[in-house]
């Protein structure tokens, strides 16, 4: 029987190129693989979900954070423990996975002794750690001023998670490429820096700690160790996904959105057939929408306020493409085995504690979670602490949306610069006022501009919560769509007797990033008028002459409606325009076309209770909540003796992902944390090679 293939053959936004094919060996097995693509990704393709079981209880374990922050994806390739996510597959590597401890790899032969040669010294003005929308909009600045600087990323391409985005962003268009897809800001950014000069960029490089004399140690290409003394650092290092403990929490199956995107628009791997997701801010919305335009169910999404804390066109786009969202609900737990096969989840009360009577269980094969982001700042704060000049910019100094990113970025880079003693301008009060609205929350949300008459052509807004996005009125060209003095302003169509009036040419449709304009056009059928909507999917997913399920804002139906129309041209920037004909009394109201059928939502009829103190709060040493609960009862109030005792924190990740869970229980067990003793971070932010820092005969010092 021919083994099923998860690689995702056309996808809506995305280019899929077929990439030469290398072979590789998983368990004895020939597997195909493409080139360069990490050892993760290659098994996902081929359906591999368990690599390896944990060495103290015998878990399984699979991918979590794809981002090289834990070690759930550990395998042995060529007889070496390594991180799966991290490293490239390579023609006839042998792989197999992690069984309990790895075995130390064998010592280097006699003559072959490693020697003590002191690691290459680099001195530069400013080194720049993460080259995403924070890192590259600095470096523009920094290059601009004629600051010598490095900028390093530990990927092999710029432009940090951007690169995952294939969603058009919101803001404004002359400030931040609002309405232009992050894949493709990615791109331009890029392109300014190269353009800017004097900004030196080395990739597959990560920065893994700094040191009291000043300098930055830096793992360059995997192998090489190089020491960086900067006369000044700017963190724009990004964030790091939180994560949540429950029932279950650490089955293969279970991972963050960060893994999911990187899988699906970075890999264009199908890393789920139908998925769950927890959490409702804009992270897990937006992968909510990636893993439809991939082809994959989604079950639906919980968040555990009473609204979503993401921006409402996001939410908007899932309900109205047939995706429930449960607010006041929370995950009691993800059932499985060796890996995910349903989700039990419950109503909340006011004070976030489940419902008895309310679960509720849905079949699926992966749990997305979703529920907020720490800052990456343990550069910063270690660089103050040893006297550095340290400047930090993007999510790693506060979590907002990339677009404020790219201002926070330039902002620091000025600073940077003028701190090196160029003369460079004060940063512009009307840049700062900027980055503060693109920082800014959602705002109120206000009744829909439905427009009263029903004649000619008229725009629709189903976007109604206040939020920093203007590219609409950018590209309307009759300037017939308002939003204020503030972008953070409702779109409303200021139509008046006598003036200008919408030619229906639907630019405002296409670009915006919320999919939340229609266009009626009443002036051919006033009874039937037609309905343009923009669709982001695969152009064979609807033709002329289908029927279709049109729903409102609110994921209700109204009903099925003809399509007249598909356009897909060039200046569309890849999104469908679909036109229905709908009868005039719903014709309003469409906001969408239902992309997957409702049992792929229905509930299963039994459910799976959640054990609190077996919930494991620890990934890497399994150590469960009960163990931690214990000690913090008898009295512990340091976190580096709940890390003695029970090893919490002593994993892999360096406490990464366990530490705001470990604070968790304190605060459950009414202890305040002004009262507890902080963790002792380490002195190296990541695992290496011990190898790497001397120098080595090839393929040794391992």
């Amino acid at each position: 029987m021919e083994k099923e293939n998860f690689r995702i053959p056309s996808h809506p936004i995305l280019p899929v190129e077929q990439g030469k094919t290398v072979e590789f060996i998983w368990r004895g097995e020939t597997l195909p693989a493409r080139e360069g693509e990490m050892i993760s990704t290659a098994l996902f393709a081929n359906g591999v979900r368990v690599f390896g079981h944990h060495h103290k209880d015998k878990a399984p374990q699979g991918i979590f954070c794809a981002n090289g922050q834990c070690s759930q994806c550990m395998v042995i390739a060529d007889g070496l423990p390594v991180k799966s996510c991290m490293v490239p597959v390579r023609p006839g590597m042998r792989v197999e996975p992690a069984e309990g401890k790895p075995a130390l790899p064998k010592p280097a032969a006699s003559g072959a002794a490693v020697s003590g040669k002191a690691p290459a010294e680099l001195d530069v003005e400013c080194l720049i750690i993460g080259g995403g929308p924070a890192g590259l909009s600095a470096a523009v600045e920094l290059g601009k001023a004629g600051v010598k600087t490095l900028l390093v990323d530990d990927k092999h391409r710029l432009g940090g998670k951007l690169v995952l985005q294939t969603h058009k962003f919101f803001g404004s268009i002359s400030d931040c490429w609002a309405g232009t897809r992050g894949i493709d800001i990615a791109t331009l950014l890029e392109a300014e820096v190269r353009k800017a000069g004097g900004v030196e960029c080395w990739l597959d490089a990560i920065a893994i700690g700094v040191f009291s004399d000043g300098k930055v140690g830096l793992l360059k290409g995997g192998r090489e160790y190089v020491l960086v003394r900067p006369k000044a650092l700017l963190v724009a290092s990004g964030a790091r996904e939180k994560s949540l403990a429950f029932k279950g929490n650490t089955l293969p199956g279970v991972y963050g959105a960060g893994a999911f995107q990187t899988l699906v628009n970075r890999d264009l791997v199908r890393p789920a057939k139908r998925l769950f997701i927890l959490g409702g801010g804009n992270v897990g919305l937006i992968a909510g929408y990636h893993a439809l335009q991939a082809g994959i169910e989604v079950a639906g999404l919980v968040e555990a306020l009473p609204a979503c804390g993401g921006y409402k066109v996001h939410a908007d786009k899932l309900v109205r493409m047939g995706v429930p969202i449960y607010t006041s609900h929370t995950v009691l737990s993800a059932n499985g085995r060796e890996s995910v096969e349903s989700v039990t989840i419950a109503r909340v009360d006011k004070d976030f504690k489940p419902v008895s009577g309310t679960e509720r269980s849905f079949a699926c094969d992966t749990l997305l979670v979703a529920v907020g982001l720490d800052p990456v700042d343990e550069f910063t704060k270690k660089g103050r602490a040893f006297g550095l000049k340290v400047f930090a910019a993007g999510d790693a100094a506060e979590i907002a949306e990339a677009s404020a990113a790219m201002f926070s970025g330039r902002i620091k880079g000025l600073e940077v610069a003028k701190a090196l003693g160029r003369q460079v301008p004060e940063v512009p009060a009307k840049w700062l006022e900027t980055e503060k609205i693109l920082k800014s929350r959602p705002g109120r949300t206000l009744k829909e501009d439905v427009p009263q008459k029903e004649e000619g052509v008229r725009p629709v807004f189903h976007c109604s919560q206040e939020i920093p996005c203007n590219p609409c009125i950018s590209v309307c060209a009759e300037r017939l769509i308002d939003v204020g003095a503030d972008i953070r302003g409702v779109p409303r169509f200021a139509w008046a007797e006598g003036k200008k009036v919408c030619g229906g040419c639907a630019r405002c449709v296409a670009i915006c990033p919320g999919l939340a304009i229609t266009l009626v056009d009443y002036r051919k059928d006033p009874e039937n008028p037609t309905v343009t909507l923009a669709h982001e999917f695969a152009k064979d997913s609807v033709a002329k002459g289908d029927r279709v399920t049109v729903l409102d804002t609110l994921g209700k139906p109204l009903g099925e409606t003809e399509v007249v129309q598909v356009l897909c041209t060039a200046n569309l920037n890849r999104t469908l325009l679909v036109r229905v004909k709908a009868p005039k009394a719903v014709a309003r109201d469409i906001a969408g076309i239902r992309v997957q059928e409702e049992e792929t939502t229905a509930a299963l009829e039994a459910w799976i209770p959640r054990v609190e103190d077996d919930t494991v709060v620890c990934r890497c040493e399994r150590v469960t909540a009960g163990e931690i609960r214990r000690l913090i009862l008898e009295g512990v109030r340091d976190i580096n003796e709940i890390k003695a005792v029970t090893r919490a924190g002593m994993g892999a990740c360096g406490s990464k992902t366990c530490h705001s869970i470990v604070k968790s229980l304190f605060r459950q067990e009414g202890v305040p944390l002004k009262d507890v003793t902080e963790n002792t971070d380490r002195p190296l932010f990541v695992e290496v090679p011990l190898g790497v820092f001397c120098t080595a005969p090839e393929g040794g010092g391992r």
